[in-house]
């Protein structure tokens, strides 16, 4: 397939030429901005707009939930913060009670959006997302019996990545072919998640009933006193494992038009999946470690970001800000809204997701009576 490739060159003092920055045009009409022969960025002038006005909108959301209530820090604080003249009060507003809030929500968002966009590009499957491989419920049956074998020793998030981990490690050794199949991740992950879930509610409701209240908070999602610790988590993990993921972005746009082709365009189609998924996984496990197992916001972001930038691929910047917004709002509704207030954020996720999914599968009735 023919491409056009716009290459910027340059001269050094020497006099030699040297290749700068290319942008070139592959599939589906994005331009993919090259810097050597590694770095290929694919965007798109509306993408780049989406996402300017959802970074607006999820700044605007992280102040509002700074500010508003009894103990917020108003704009005068921020700056005083920000001048290094803040009182004590404001101080630990931003430091400890709801700053390091605002920035586990952001962080969480952005790593379950991209972990959902990943996760549906290579299955081709547009209900996918790691929940359905089961990392979620095995997050929640990690806790459970860490909390169960080791009371107080073991931190609920270790609990929860062990757990994610071995529900994972069970798809990728039942299948037979790792992540190579969809098909098979995908049934393979659904009765690990029956079994997880099963775990979870026997621990529950059997060994640990007087547990049972502060464990449903963890297991449905929350924000409720974050600190530094875990922004310090999803911060790393996110340096990490972004720049892995744009490593591969083209590869997965290729992968939109199926194996054979992608494969014959070099895109080696196994060994993307394979990747793409891994990383998905531990995008996902990095969120849970930080905020629980939240619900939705993987199946949703990368649907919602393909109908604001109305374009085919992954929109992994765009479902990553979606991913963000979704859990920003969801924590600052819990926090101010009357009815949900002191809520954990999963269960607005799950209530708002489940309306989305409802919606989309409503629109896909009405597509598909039209046709007959």
């Amino acid at each position: 397939m023919s491409t056009l490739d716009t290459t910027a060159v340059g001269t050094t003092a020497a006099g030699t030429t040297t290749t700068e920055a290319t942008a070139e045009r592959p599939i589906h009409g994005a331009r993919v901005f090259r810097w050597g022969e590694r770095v290929r960025l694919p965007w798109r002038v509306r993408s780049g707009w989406v996402l300017a006005g959802l970074t607006a909108l999820i700044v605007g959301l992280g102040l509002a939930t700074l500010a508003w209530g009894p103990m917020g820090a108003g704009p005068r604080d921020l700056l005083a913060a920000l001048r290094g003249e803040a009182e004590a009060t404001t101080l630990f507003v931003l430091e400890r009670l709801r700053g390091p809030r605002v920035l586990a929500a952001v962080g969480a968002g952005v790593a379950l959006g991209l972990a959902g966009a990943l996760f549906q590009c290579v299955t081709r499957n547009p209900l996918g997302s790691p929940d359905v491989i089961g990392l979620g419920a095995g997050a929640g049956a990690g806790v459970a019996v860490s909390t169960l074998l080791w009371p107080g020793m073991v931190p609920a998030p270790v609990g929860a990545v062990l757990g994610a981990g071995l529900a994972v490690a069970v798809v990728w050794w039942s299948t037979g072919m790792g992540f190579a199949s969809p098909a098979r991740v995908i049934i393979t992950g659904i009765g690990v998640f029956a079994m997880a879930t099963a775990v979870t509610h026997y621990v529950v409701a059997v060994a640990l009933r007087d547990s049972a209240h502060d464990l449903a908070a963890y297991l449905v999602g929350s924000l409720g006193t974050r600190n530094m610790g875990h922004v310090l988590i999803i911060a790393v993990s996110l340096a990490v494992l972004i720049p892995l993921v744009f490593l591969i972005s083209r590869r997965l746009l290729l992968m939109d038009l199926g194996d054979e082709l992608a494969q014959s365009l070099g895109a080696r189609a196994t060994a993307t999946r394979t990747w793409a998924i891994l990383l998905a996984v531990l995008l996902a496990a990095a969120a849970v470690s930080v905020a629980g197992p939240v619900a939705f916001v993987a199946l949703t972001a990368p649907h919602i970001a393909r109908k604001l930038t109305r374009a085919p691929g992954p929109n992994l910047t765009v479902s990553a800000a979606v991913g963000a917004f979704i859990l920003v709002s969801a924590d600052l509704l819990v926090q101010q809204m009357p009815g949900l207030d002191g809520l954990p954020v999963g269960i607005v996720t799950a209530g708002a997701g489940g309306l989305y999914l409802g919606y989309l599968l409503l629109l896909e009735f009405r597509r598909t009576s039209g046709q007959t």
